[in-house]
């Protein structure tokens, strides 16, 4: 969700940047991060209603196959395709949900929201809304193992605190130093990488570090496999 430009305190308060509601209720900040609700590798994925979704969506349904192993995905955007590779070994609940919202269309016609260029290197998307408000009717718990990293080519989770993960996801396109706090899902291909280091490159649409991009980037599908 949008919130004041960070300066000399930028790395510390990074979360706030990241934040991303997982229902629709707007709140001025993000909590300072903490012990993260993670996720096993084994077990239910659970997914639990939080605000009303900015589309109508349904989440994975119970018992249902989680992903295992790498999972290829491309994001068509208005800048060029963003090829990813999602782990779902690693992260079988974030991958079955994105998965999930990409086959009931809900990144269709989106726009990403929120570039940073300072301190921290990300694009945000995933919130049809486009305000950084929006998410799918639910959460989820994050899925860590504390050894988290965040170089240029990382697909991550975008949150708002430990476990309420919902449906916007922000993409690395410098090395970034970060808290492991966001759970990491995938990788970009070095040529999707490039694609937003040249959205990055046109810088925000009001000139300073954190804003929406200049020339708006719109996720125009999703494509599984």
């Amino acid at each position: 969700m949008r919130t004041r430009l960070m300066s000399a305190a930028l790395a510390a308060s990074a979360l706030l940047l990241l934040a991303g509601c997982a229902g629709s209720s707007p709140s001025d900040s993000a909590p300072a991060s903490s012990a993260s609700a993670s996720a096993p590798a084994t077990g239910e994925c659970t997914y639990t209603p939080s605000g009303q979704p900015a589309v109508d969506v349904t989440p994975p349904a119970e018992g249902t196959e989680r992903p295992t192993g790498s999972v290829e995905a491309v994001l068509q955007t208005s800048a060029g395709d963003i090829a990813l590779t999602l782990d779902g070994e690693r992260t079988p609940c974030t991958v079955e949900s994105f998965i999930s919202l990409a086959q009931q269309q809900y990144f269709t016609n989106t726009e990403c929201h929120r570039l940073t260029t300072q301190g921290i290197f990300v694009l945000q998307c995933g919130d049809p809304t486009g305000t950084g408000r929006g998410g799918p009717g639910y959460r989820f718990d994050d899925e860590l193992d504390g050894t988290e990293t965040y170089p240029a080519g990382t697909v991550a989770m975008a949150n708002a605190g430990p476990g309420t993960n919902g449906s916007q996801f922000f993409l690395v396109y410098e090395d970034t130093q970060l808290s492991p706090d966001y759970t990491v899902f995938g990788t970009m291909s070095p040529e999707g990488t490039a694609v937003v280091k040249a959205i990055a490159a046109e810088g925000t649409a009001t000139g300073g570090a954190d804003g929406a991009p200049k020339s708006p980037v719109t996720i125009t599908g999703v494509t599984i496999g």
